[in-house]
């Protein structure tokens, strides 16, 4: 029997013609069960629970801020110098993440060219995680890390579903685990379905998108059907986060949710 799973529009990918306070309400009128976005924080937190109340659906997942995305930065947590800026973001995050009842925050590392690594990044990214694992522990929220290919996200310093798992051991803590994105793990070469076997007990979040092209599902080389009968297989529990790139306008490009492994709006879970 087929496991159908509920999905989560990511509102930075989809309907982005729309202004985001209005995102909400479009995911819970095209299907979906849940909304996610890494950085929420112009909108107050109290607006944002409204806007999930009305709409009857819930916040997967969100980050902390993760630095000057004009400068392309992309996270801060392998930063020694900006250890106060990271404990910061995570004072603010947890306090958000209560106020809209979100359970899993992301923690990113940051971008640092290859040459230009140090033990000192490891070592203060491990440190920040193990922080931020503990204050997450006090309000039950887990923290989660993802590897980025680096064909997507040029010198992002977790590129292996392997060394994201690596550093989740060496933190030693129980509440960090892994945002496995399907579109990464594809492109850098690597068996989805092993990569899932291997990692079922740390998966937390599951990114979707297509590959090549990182659009809709059914527009690329990848089984969907098949990659989640995997996770479904391993026990994963969680929505699907839809962090693709409409090939065209949003809505236009929905009919992939029609599939049987696609579950429905009231069925949220994990």
């Amino acid at each position: 029997m087929v496991k159908a799973f509920p999905l989560s529009a990511h509102m930075g990918y989809l309907f982005t013609d729309l202004p985001l306070t209005d995102r909400v309400a479009a995911a819970r009128d095209h299907g979906f069960a849940a909304v996610e976005y890494p950085a929420p924080y112009d909108i107050p937190a109290r607006q944002m629970a409204g806007l999930l109340n009305a709409a009857g659906l819930r916040y997967t997942q969100f980050g902390l801020r993760s630095g000057n995305a004009a400068n392309g930065e992309k996270g801060i947590g392998i930063l020694p110098d900006r250890r106060e800026e990271f404990r910061a973001s995570l004072t603010e995050a947890l306090d958000y993440a209560e106020a809209i009842g979100v359970r899993m925050l992301h923690a990113m590392s940051g971008i640092l060219p290859a040459a230009e690594r140090r033990p000192e990044h490891r070592a203060c990214y491990i440190g920040n995680l193990r922080l931020a694992a503990a204050e997450a522990a006090k309000r039950d929220i887990t923290i989660i890390i993802e590897p980025m290919s680096a064909a997507a996200v040029p010198d992002y310093f977790i590129d292996t579903p392997q060394d994201a798992a690596q550093i989740i051991a060496e933190t030693g803590a129980g509440n960090i685990g892994l945002l496995l994105d399907i579109f990464h793990t594809a492109a850098i070469g690597q068996d989805i379905h092993q990569t899932i076997r291997d990692h079922a007990p740390l998966i937390r979040h599951v990114h979707i998108a297509d590959y090549p092209g990182r659009h809709e599902p059914g527009s690329g080389e990848l089984d969907f059907p098949a990659i989640t009968a995997t996770l479904a297989e391993c026990g994963y529990e969680g929505v699907l986060g839809c962090e693709y790139a409409p090939a065209g306008e949003t809505v236009a490009g929905l009919g992939w949710m029609g599939a049987d492994w696609v579950g429905s709006g009231t069925k949220a879970t994990g």
